[in-house]
C-alpha cells in the first residue's frame, strides 16, 4: 500500500509538502496540490484511518441501528432505499457505515455499548421500537443521533411526510367520487398517527363519514394482517368501495382475499398502497400508492447527522419533512355504485 513517502518520492517534494496538500493546507500553490493528489490517485493511497482518528478525535465512522421486527431485514424495499441514499450520503462526505446490534461476537452488550466499541462519532436510528429503553440510552448519550420518521426531544429528525402523503392518496380517492373509505393502517407509532391524521383530515374536507369499522389496525408488511382486516371489511353489510393498505407489500394479502372471492381490482373494488417500492409497479393492475422519497430521506438523515458531528455548535437541531408523491395506477376507479 503507497504511503505519503511514496508519493513525496513521485512528485519531488518534501512528506511535510505532500501532508499539507492531502489535509487541505492553502500554504502551497495550486500546482503542487494538483500534482500531489494526482500522485495520490495513481498510487492508490489510502489514509491511514487509525492516524486520522487521533489526529481529528474522529473516527468517520457512522452507526446505522436498524431493528426490522417484520425479520425482512434489507429486503424491505422502503429501508433499503433509505439506508442505501444514507450509505451513499455517508461515503460522499468521507463516512464509513457499521450496523449497531446488541449482540458482537455472541457477547450480549446495549446498542451504546456497541457504538463506543466500534466508536461511532454518531448514530441513524431506523426502524426500531423508539420507546425501548436501550434506545432511549444511545439517545440520551453524548453520541450524536438523528432519527427518521421519529421525533425525539431537542433531536434532529428526517421524516417522510406522511400527514401529506395520506392526505394527498385519500383525497385522490374523494375526487374520484369514493364515500365509503376503508383505512387498514400500520400497528400504533407516530408514523401510523400522522397517517391517520392526514387520513381523517382528507374524509373531513371531503364531506366523508367514516363509520369505526371502516379503521382497522394491522401490521406494517405483513400480508397475513391485512387479509384478515379484508375479510372483515368484506363481511360488512355496508362494504366499501375503496380499501387503503398500510404499505404496498401489505396489499398483496388483501388482494389474495379480494381474488379469493371474486372481487375485481378496480372494476369492484379500488385498492391503494403506500410507500411506492418498485415492486408495486409491476404489478397487473399497477397499484395507485404514494411514493415515499425514501433515498431523499436517507441522504438527509446522513447529512444532518454529520452536520451535527462535524459542527456542533452551529448545527440547528430541526425535524425536516420530506415530500413524495402520488403514483396514479389502474388499481383505483370511480365508484359503480355506493351503499
Amino acid at each position: 500500500m503507497a504511503t505519503i513517502k511514496d508519493i513525496a518520492k513521485r512528485c519531488g517534494v518534501s512528506i511535510a509538502t505532500v501532508s499539507k496538500a492531502l489535509n487541505g493546507y492553502e500554504d502551497i500553490s495550486e500546482a503542487t496540490i494538483a500534482k500531489v493528489l494526482k500522485a495520490a490517485d495513481e498510487l492508490h493511497y489510502m489514509p491511514n484511518s487509525a492516524a486520522r482518528q487521533l489526529k481529528t478525535n474522529s473516527s468517520h465512522n457512522i452507526g446505522v441501528l436498524f431493528v426490522d421486527d417484520t425479520h425482512s431485514g434489507l429486503s424491505h424495499e422502503y429501508f433499503a432505499s433509505i439506508l442505501n441514499g444514507a450509505k451513499d450520503e455517508a461515503e460522499r462526505l468521507g463516512y464509513d457505515i457499521t450496523f449497531i446490534s446488541q449482540n458482537i461476537g455472541g457477547r450480549p452488550m446495549s446498542f451504546l455499548e456497541h457504538a463506543v466499541y466500534r466508536k461511532c462519532d454518531g448514530v441513524l436510528i431506523a426502524c426500531v421500537d423508539f420507546k425501548s429503553p436501550a434506545v432511549i440510552q444511545l439517545v440520551d448519550s453524548d453520541i450524536p443521533t438523528v432519527s427518521i420518521d421519529y421525533v425525539f426531544n431537542n433531536h434532529s429528525a428526517i421524516m417522510s411526510n406522511n400527514i401529506e402523503g395520506q392526505y394527498l392518496l385519500t383525497k385522490y380517492l374523494i375526487d374520484l367520487g369514493h364515500k365509503n373509505i376503508a383505512f387498514v393502517h400500520g400497528e400504533k407509532t407516530s408514523v401510523t398517527e400522522k397517517r391517520l391524521v392526514g387520513f381523517y383530515r382528507a374524509c373531513k374536507e371531503g364531506g366523508v363519514e367514516v363509520p369505526d369499522e371502516y379503521v382497522i389496525e394491522a401490521r406494517y408488511h405483513h400480508t397475513h394482517d391485512s387479509a384478515r382486516a379484508t375479510e372483515v371489511l368484506l363481511n360488512l353489510k355496508n362494504k366499501p368501495t375503496a380499501i387503503m393498505y398500510p404499505d404496498d407489500y401489505s396489499f398483496l394479502g388483501g388482494r389474495q382475499v379480494l381474488e379469493n372471492h371474486g372481487i375485481s381490482i378496480p372494476d369492484e373494488m379500488s385498492v391503494t398502497g403506500y410507500d411506492g417500492v418498485k415492486s408495486s409497479q409491476v404489478l397487473r393492475p399497477k397499484l395507485t400508492t404514494y411514493q415515499q422519497d425514501s433515498d431523499a430521506v436517507g441522504r438527509e438523515s446522513a447529512r444532518k447527522l454529520i452536520d451535527i458531528i462535524e459542527n456542533p455548535k452551529t448545527s440547528l437541531i430541526e425535524q425536516i419533512n420530506v415530500d413524495g408523491k402520488v403514483l396514479e395506477g389502474g388499481s383505483v376507479s370511480a365508484p359503480k355504485h355506493t351503499n
